[in-house]
């Protein structure tokens, strides 16, 4: 199985973070993006999108962080990452689709600013970004884990461009909820640190 990965990307940090924990083998392919292989075949024709993560295993071709992530936890991670029941995964579901829009615009959109120089509007991804870490610290505040009293895959979907807010200016000291999910997240046993 082989991830087509790029470093610095949150998107494939989610996957590498969830293999990780899972304990599931993956090879990683790093991927020459600033020479535009996401573009060219064979990724091209993998994802038409031109863009990372894509999941092979065997003749499956998966894109979509997202989507990755219910994969691999429905096929080799087991009922405790992602539930069998609809009600469970109705739960788990509605924090990946956070981490695809809310945290994807706000803090994500952020550190696409400061850190590569994404010609987005910075105060917006700033208000954005407080109001996805708002509703956040919210939840964290009643509740150890995103869904189901445990770590899911919607940990491994929201944390990673949270904890890497700090790169685009974002402060999470007004989110001491934020702060200790982070740390709790840490210390979960295989946890892969995010990148640098």
């Amino acid at each position: 199985m082989k991830l087509y990965d790029l470093e610095p990307s949150g998107n494939c940090y989610k996957v590498r973070l969830f293999a990780g924990l899972a304990n599931i083998a993956l090879e990683r392919v790093p991927v020459d993006f600033l020479g535009g292989a996401h573009k060219k075949p064979p990724l091209i024709e993998m994802n038409p999108l031109g863009q990372l993560p894509v999941l092979q295993d065997g003749n499956l071709a998966l894109r979509d962080a997202q989507a990755i992530l219910v994969y691999l936890a429905g096929t080799y991670g087991g009922l405790a990452w992602w539930p069998g029941e609809p009600q469970g995964q109705g739960e788990v579901m509605q924090w990946l689709s956070f981490a695809a829009n809310e945290v994807q615009h706000g803090p994500n959109a952020a550190r696409l600013v400061d850190k590569f120089g994404a010609a987005l509007d910075k105060p917006t991804t700033l208000a954005k970004a407080a109001a996805a870490l708002k509703v956040l610290d919210q939840h964290l505040a009643s509740h150890p884990w995103l869904a189901l009293g445990r770590p899911t895959i919607a940990e491994c979907a929201v944390y990673p461009y949270v904890v890497l807010a700090p790169e685009g200016g974002v402060d999470l000291a007004p989110y001491p909820h934020v702060l200790g999910w982070i740390e709790r997240v840490k210390a979960l046993p295989g946890y892969v640190a995010q990148p640098v």
